[in-house]
């Protein structure tokens, strides 16, 4: 759970909430090149961009597994799932996922 002033993101509502900002890793990707861990700084439809240690990367959600930290609690996603445009994803997601 990663509790904010006027927010409180859980595995339950992660999918929902703005990303942007989280830490991520990825842990599973069709190129091992992808494999990082970071900031996610800017999203678009298909891509996360993340800021790592040693650069900053683009990222095809499609083609990875993300794993998301919400304070000491790892959430993992299939990025297939995340792959629509984030302003489109509250309305699409909301009561459709159960973990």
């Amino acid at each position: 759970m990663l509790r904010g002033n006027n927010y409180t993101i859980t595995k339950e509502n992660l999918l929902i909430h703005e990303l942007i900002g989280l830490n991520v890793r990825i842990i599973k990707s069709t190129d091992r090149s992808r494999l990082c861990e970071g900031r996610i700084i800017d999203e678009t439809k298909n891509t996360f961009t993340i800021e790592c240690v040693d650069k900053i990367r683009k990222i095809p959600k499609r083609e990875v597994n993300i794993e998301f930290d919400l304070g000491g609690e790892k959430i993992c996603v299939d990025g297939k799932i995340l792959a629509v445009r984030p302003q489109e994803r509250t309305k699409l997601l909301r009561g459709k996922i159960k973990w």
